[in-house]
């Protein structure tokens, strides 16, 4: 994501964000920090649109050479992964209203591709071309989402929201221009949604409230004011979720604002003079999302400092005394806790130093030393071969997880953040 081109004016100007989330439903309470559930085979895919909630964004990317967002967006991946295969697209865009997300979105739904002017005048994000030039593959990755997110609505807030927090306005005229900002949000946004419905109509939605991350120390009657603007938000995103859901639609509201209450320091960066969430914010969004989706906000359980890293199968955490071993950049895990998680047999064949491994109607057989292995009888080269590795008194096979699982035709996904492995058969 090239940010340096951005103007941080226009990004310190842009978003509170609104979140639409198009998801599978629960209400389960979370079992945050507790060893990881046994997880459906679900696959998921999640399309993510709106603005820079969406993107990740933070202050600091700006001046990054190479800055690499940790959202929600990504959190959300990885929730995925504990459940099952899951792909995301990311779409947000910096700078982006509500009416440039209505423009945006029926350029999707009909097929053509927009200017960035066309798509937003004067938007903030660099890559605004590339959005505008990429209509058709975002069309077809909606028409084949299981999950659509979309944050919106805080660069149309952030005007509104300035003169609360100042007290410039009397409370009459503050209310008008907050009647007509959510009659313009609704209007946008119930475009946005009817098309989405349109372009996928199994998608299931949950729409977010607005969080204000303006704290209390502020001046209590301005905090008063930014509370009653966020409250006026999530009424209207309450009245729309039942619009839609009286229509047959699958809408529902996740909220976030509540959240935020209280916590407005701890979650921004609003004393940079920033309102877009820090990692604790991004963290607390994916939660209320996650629990929204599957039910419950998982992470894997605490290991001890000589594991390098925890290995999640099939939604359950690989639990062994033959802990994995990271050599030259590569990760090396004992084949028999791998095998025997997603269901597979094994089989050692002594004639030949080979452990064989059958599954789903595969065959690999992999020589211990040998750069070579046998996927259904065809040699595949390595650059890592396997070991023979002792523990106390065992010896055991230990064999490059990539390999193992290009072998096995297995989902292999590596978090950075978490330091876990996900692999989804």
């Amino acid at each position: 994501m090239n940010l340096r081109a951005v103007k941080k004016g226009h990004i310190l100007s842009g978003v509170m964000s609104l979140i639409l989330m198009i998801s599978g439903a629960g209400s389960a309470a979370a079992a945050a920090g507790g060893t990881v559930q046994a997880a459906s085979s679900s696959s998921y895919k999640i399309v993510a649109l709106g603005d820079s909630i969406t993107a990740g964004f933070e202050p600091a990317m700006i001046t990054q050479a190479n800055p690499k967002a940790y959202g929600y967006v990504d959190r959300l991946q990885e929730q995925g992964l504990f459940r099952g295969r899951t792909q995301t697209v990311n779409y947000g865009i910096l700078g982006l209203k509500t009416e440039g997300l209505s423009h945006y979105v029926k350029a999707i739904k009909e097929g053509r591709t927009l200017t960035p002017d066309e798509l937003q005048p004067a938007l903030a994000d660099p890559r605004a071309a590339s959005f505008g030039q990429g209509t058709a593959a975002a069309k077809t990755e909606l028409q084949g989402a299981n999950l659509i997110t979309i944050t919106i609505g805080g660069n149309d807030v952030s005007q509104v929201m300035a003169v609360a927090a100042e007290g410039g306005a009397a409370s009459s005229n503050l209310d008008a221009s907050v009647a007509q900002l959510l009659a313009n949000y609704k209007t946008n946004v119930s475009q946005t949604l009817s098309d989405l419905t349109e372009l996928n109509p199994n998608a299931q939605i949950v729409i977010a409230d607005q969080y204000q991350p303006v704290p209390k120390l502020a001046g209590a009657a301005a905090y008063e004011q930014l509370e009653k603007v966020a409250d006026a938000f999530t009424a209207s995103v309450d009245a729309l979720a039942a619009e839609f859901t009286a229509k047959g639609a699958k809408v529902k509201v996740a909220h976030v604002a509540k959240e935020f209450i209280g916590g407005e320091i701890s979650y921004t960066h609003i004393l940079e003079k920033d309102i877009h969430p820090n990692q604790f914010g991004y963290e607390v969004i994916a939660k209320v999302f996650a629990k929204e989706i599957w039910g419950e906000y998982l992470q894997p359980s605490t290991r001890s400092s000589d594991v390098p890293l925890t290995i999640i199968v099939k939604g359950k955490e690989i639990s062994s005394p033959y802990k994995p071993v990271v050599k030259n950049g590569q990760t090396f895990v004992a084949i028999k806790d791998i095998v025997s998680a997603i269901g597979a047999q094994t089989a050692w064949d002594n004639r030949t130093s080979s452990a064989v491994i059958t599954s789903g109607g595969r065959k690999v057989v992999i020589p211990v030393g040998s750069k070579t292995i046998k996927v259904d009888g065809k040699n595949v080269a390595t650059a890592s071969p396997a070991y023979l590795n002792k523990i106390g008194k065992e010896t055991k096979t230990y064999v490059p997880l990539a390999l193992l699982a290009q072998g096995l035709g297995l989902d292999v996904q590596y978090s950075s953040h978490l330091k876990v492995v996900f692999i989804n058969p």
